[in-house]
């Protein structure tokens, strides 16, 4: 594709390939990733994607938990079978499989809404953080590394991620605390679709989520022999919220244990509204040094 966020668009563009007895059928690509293995935030995105197709319009997703069940292969299509388990009044639930060579690599069940009245309130938006345009961008803090992820980290991202604070890239400088904040932004124009904006807003939350693990020990990404992979994902979207627009996504992790760490998310829009909530529990492996 011609830029990263037009490829984004491509692959969330799910093709139907029909209904079979019980389920929806649709089928995505994959991007391209170092590494070989599928971002968990494409698969997630597009599993909310196939099951946002078979609801009604004026149902929005609210909440998903999903299952990262096996590594996806970027050089092949995903196969996503979407279960209407229920219809009720003012829910709509959803079970999406999605499938590679047959096997299952992640497993969702997602709930969706239409509008509702209701008591409401939220978390306060944290107050005297640096504003996005002051802090450096991913290429300018990776300038002059040769090598793929840097590259890809830099250049090849649909998202513009900035963090507040130094980046864990490479090092992790002051104090080592399990938590962070980090401005995220689609680089460039989405079309004026509230579902679409959910969908892309998780995709972006799968980036940087369990950082805050690897910050509080001081270990950066380029760690030698560091493996990380998602294992689960939850998701509550409070607010409707434009994903080509300045996010805030405040990060922490309350606990790292056996092997696992746990983080949760908060993503609030420039105008101090909670958009959306996040947990993820990660493997995270660090080689013993000796």
């Amino acid at each position: 594709m011609s830029d990263p966020l037009s490829g984004l668009l491509a692959t969330l563009d799910l093709t139907d390939t029909g209904a079979r007895t019980s389920e929806d059928i649709f089928t995505g690509p994959s991007q391209w990733m170092p590494g070989g293995r599928v971002y968990g935030g494409q698969v997630l995105a597009q599993a909310i994607v196939a099951a946002n197709r078979t609801v009604a319009s004026d149902r929005f997703v609210h909440s998903m938990h999903g299952y990262f069940l096996r590594p996806g292969d970027v050089n092949l299509p995903i196969t996503f079978a979407v279960d209407r388990i229920h219809d009720g009044r003012s829910f709509s639930t959803r079970r999406t499989q999605a499938y590679q060579n047959g096997l299952p690599i992640f497993s969702m069940i997602a709930s969706f809404q239409d509008v509702d009245e209701g008591l409401e309130h939220q978390a306060e938006f944290p107050v005297g953080l640096p504003d996005p345009e002051t802090l450096p961008t991913a290429a300018e803090v990776l300038a002059g590394i040769d090598h793929p992820a840097a590259r890809f980290w830099a250049t090849e991202r649909a998202f513009d991620i900035r963090h507040v604070g130094v980046p864990i890239y490479l090092r992790v400088e002051g104090e080592q605390v399990p938590q962070q904040a980090v401005w995220i932004r689609a680089i460039g124009t989405l079309p004026d679709d509230p579902s679409l904006h959910r969908a892309v807003i998780a995709y972006a939350s799968d980036h940087t989520i369990l950082e805050p693990v690897l910050r509080g020990h001081g270990i950066p990404w380029v760690h030698p022999g560091l493996k990380v992979a998602s294992l689960d994902h939850a998701m509550w979207w409070h607010r409707d919220g434009r994903a080509d627009e300045w996010l805030l996504y405040v990060q922490e992790s309350p606990n790292s244990i056996g092997g696992r760490g746990l983080s949760f998310g908060r993503v609030f829009d420039r105008q101090g509204r909670l958009l959306a909530s996040i947990a993820q529990e990660g493997m995270i492996r660090v080689p013993m040094q000796v």
